[in-house]
């Protein structure tokens, strides 16, 4: 497994000590950590084996080896792979979700306490935005790929990411206005490079698509 650290995580570091909100950030990003590890656990019990794990300024990414023999099994018109794909995504929410419960249960300080569910809640609505590759847009590339087929999901999810990506700009917006946070920015700006990043690739492989229908319909002709 190769491990990769991203560079900006530093600038991150820098820019909310200076904004004194180091702290904030800090715990989001273990809770973030231990979300990834709920994947990575949740990946290697479905039989998973991990490719890359990368340390990013918004936590750890990790990502699987394709197993061929789940890739060739077909459930409709995608695979066992999506589902295993899905219930991964799910992993990390749902970690979230174990350690607000855990904490609801002891007596531990009040404002601790607090800041530990805020965290875990924040990471819980965010991953579930409909924004690929968060969870949320992962979850719903699969359930996509299975009812209409690898390419008709990555059009659908690339335009649903799009619009969840307004709307988030659009929130952010107002949010920035009223309370002036430098975090909120920094979460805009950084969804918006991943969209750019993540639509050079998807126009890239429609042309791809393209390119091969077109040679099958002259090879049919």
């Amino acid at each position: 497994m190769r491990f990769k650290i991203d560079l900006k995580i530093f600038l991150f570091l820098i820019i909310f000590y200076f904004t004194k909100q180091i702290e904030a950030y800090v715990l989001i990003l273990v809770f973030a950590i231990i979300h990834e590890l709920g994947h990575l656990i949740c990946g290697l019990l479905l039989g998973m084996k991990p490719n890359k794990l990368e340390l990013k300024p918004y936590g750890v990414s990790i990502s699987f080896k394709v197993i061929t023999k789940d890739y060739n099994k077909k459930l409709i018109n995608g695979n066992i792979l999506e589902i295993k794909k899905i219930i991964v995504a799910l992993a990390g929410p749902i970690t979230n979700l174990i350690i607000i419960l855990i904490t609801l249960q002891f007596n531990m300080n009040l404002f601790l306490g607090l800041k530990i569910i805020y965290s875990n809640l924040v990471l819980i609505i965010f991953n579930l935005i409909p924004f690929y590759p968060l969870d949320g847009g992962r979850i719903l590339n699969g359930i996509l790929h299975i009812i209409f087929g690898k390419r008709k999901s990555e059009i659908y999810t690339n335009y649903i990411s799009f619009i969840s990506l307004i709307i988030i700009t659009f929130i952010g917006s107002i949010t920035i206005f009223y309370i002036q946070n430098i975090a909120v920015f920094i979460i805009i700006a950084s969804l918006w490079a991943i969209y750019i990043k993540e639509d050079i690739v998807y126009r890239r492989r429609n042309k791809i698509y393209n390119l091969i229908e077109k040679t099958i319909e002259i090879n049919a002709n």
